[in-house]
C-alpha cells in the first residue's frame, strides 16, 4: 500500500514538473489497464472501438491529470515510421500557396501527421537542396505544389498543378478547359469582344495548359485572341506589381479592349491599380476577371470576379491521397490523375461592355511609380 502511494506521489510530482514526464507504462499502471489499451484510446486507433466509453473517459481523465504526452520518437521507432510528410511550395504568401497549405494541414492534423514545408522560389539549386533535406529528415512522402517533379523520385508524391506523367506521382489538376470557358462565356454574355489577357510566368506549371485552354475556348466562342492584347507576367515576386507592369504594357500598346482576363487574382489587383492610375474605371471602362479566388478577392475595390480554384479542397485531397497511398498494401495501384472542377464567382469587377471604349493611354510601359519601385524586393 505504501509503495502504491509512493508511486502515485511520484506521478504527481512529474505532473507538477518536479520530475520526469510520466510514461505510458506508468499511466497504465495508475488506471489499472494495459499500455496497449491506453495506446489504442489515446491514439484513437480503430481497435479502440471495442473499449467501453466509461473506460475511455477514465483514460483521458488520467492523461489530463498527469499531463501525459505521447513519446513520438518511441512510437516512430516501434513502427519504423516518421509520420511526417514534406511539402514543397514556390513561395509562402497570403494567396495560392497559403490556401493549399490550409487544406493540407486540416487533414494531417486530423490524422496525427506532421509536415515540413519549404519554399524554393523557383530556384533549381534550392529545389535540389530541399528535396535532399526532406529525404534526410525521413519524410514518408511529398506534396509538391506548382513544383517540378522529375523522374526517379524516391518517395510517393502528390503534385498539385503539375501536368506531366511521372512514375510514382499522382497529379491533382484543375479542369482548365472549363475554367477558360466559364470566364470567356461570362465576358461574351456581357457583350465583350475585345478581351485582353495576362499570361502566367514561363516557370508556372499552369501557364501553358491554361493558355491552350483559353485559345480553344476563344475559338469555340468566335473570339479573336489578338497578339497585341496579350501580356505575360515576368519575375517571381508574389506582389501585385507583376500584374501592374503587364497591364501598363497592354495600355501602352494603344489597342482598344473592354475586358481583361488575368492569370491570377494577385495580378488582377495590380492591373486594376494600373487602370485606375490611367483614369480608366473598373468595371465601367474595363471589366476584370481574376483566377484562384484567394481570401482577399472579395474585399478588393471593386470586389473581384474570378474563377475559383478549390485550393483548400485541393490541399486536403492531396493529403488524403498521399496517406491512402502510404497505408495501402505494397504494389497496389495508385491514381495517376485527379481532376477538380472550378466555379465562376461573379462580383463587381465585371459589367456590360462599353462599345465606344477607346484606349488612348499615353503611358510608358516601363515607368513605375515610386511606391512600386520601392517594393521590387517584396
Amino acid at each position: 500500500m505504501a509503495r502504491k502511494r509512493k508511486r502515485s506521489n511520484d506521478q504527481g510530482n512529474r505532473a507538477r514538473g518536479t520530475g520526469q514526464p510520466i510514461s505510458l507504462k506508468e499511466l497504465a499502471a495508475h488506471v489499472g489497464l494495459s499500455p496497449t489499451s491506453l495506446s489504442l484510446v489515446l491514439n484513437d486507433s480503430p481497435g479502440a472501438s471495442a473499449i467501453p466509453q466509461e473506460t475511455k473517459a477514465r483514460i483521458f481523465a488520467a492523461a489530463d491529470e498527469f499531463k501525459y504526452q505521447p513519446n513520438f520518437l518511441a512510437r516512430s521507432l516501434r513502427a519504423q515510421r516518421s509520420y511526417t510528410l514534406g511539402v514543397m511550395v514556390p513561395e509562402l504568401s497570403d494567396g495560392y500557396s497559403a490556401m493549399v497549405l490550409t487544406g493540407i494541414e486540416d487533414h494531417l492534423l486530423e490524422e496525427g501527421y506532421f509536415y515540413l514545408v519549404v519554399s524554393h522560389r523557383h530556384d533549381p539549386k534550392l529545389l535540389g537542396q530541399y528535396r535532399k533535406l526532406l529525404f534526410e529528415r525521413c519524410v514518408e512522402g511529398l506534396i509538391a505544389v506548382d513544383t517540378p517533379c522529375e523522374e526517379g523520385l524516391l518517395l510517393p508524391t502528390i503534385a498539385i498543378s503539375r501536368h506531366n506523367d511521372v512514375e510514382g506521382v499522382t497529379n491533382i489538376a484543375l479542369d482548365h478547359d472549363r475554367a477558360a470557358t466559364l470566364a470567356l462565356e461570362h465576358l461574351v454574355e456581357l457583350g465583350h469582344r475585345r478581351i485582353a489577357f495576362i499570361k502566367g510566368q514561363d516557370f508556372s506549371s499552369d501557364t501553358e495548359v491554361r493558355w491552350q485552354a483559353i485559345r480553344e475556348a476563344a475559338l469555340r466562342l468566335d473570339l479573336k485572341v489578338r497578339p497585341g492584347l496579350v501580356a505575360q507576367l515576368e519575375g517571381n515576386s508574389p506582389s501585385p506589381e507583376l500584374g501592374y507592369v503587364a497591364a501598363r504594357k497592354l495600355l501602352a500598346a494603344h489597342e482598344p479592349f473592354t475586358a481583361l482576363f488575368t492569370f491570377n487574382d494577385v495580378s488582377a489587383v495590380g492591373a486594376i491599380r494600373a487602370f485606375t492610375e490611367a483614369s480608366y474605371r473598373v468595371p465601367e471602362d474595363i471589366s476584370v476577371v481574376g483566377f484562384d479566388d484567394v481570401y482577399s478577392s472579395a474585399y478588393q475595390n471593386p470586389p473581384l470576379t474570378t474563377v475559383r480554384q478549390p485550393l483548400r479542397r485541393m490541399g486536403k485531397l492531396a493529403a488524403e491521397t498521399l496517406l491512402r497511398r502510404l497505408n495501402a498494401p505494397k504494389g497496389e495501384e495508385y491514381p495517376k490523375l485527379l481532376t477538380v472542377t472550378p466555379d465562376l464567382i461573379v462580383r463587381q469587377s465585371t459589367t456590360s461592355a462599353q462599345t465606344d471604349f477607346v484606349c488612348n493611354s499615353n503611358l510608358s510601359a516601363n515607368a513605375l511609380p515610386s511606391e512600386f519601385e520601392q517594393s521590387k524586393n517584396y
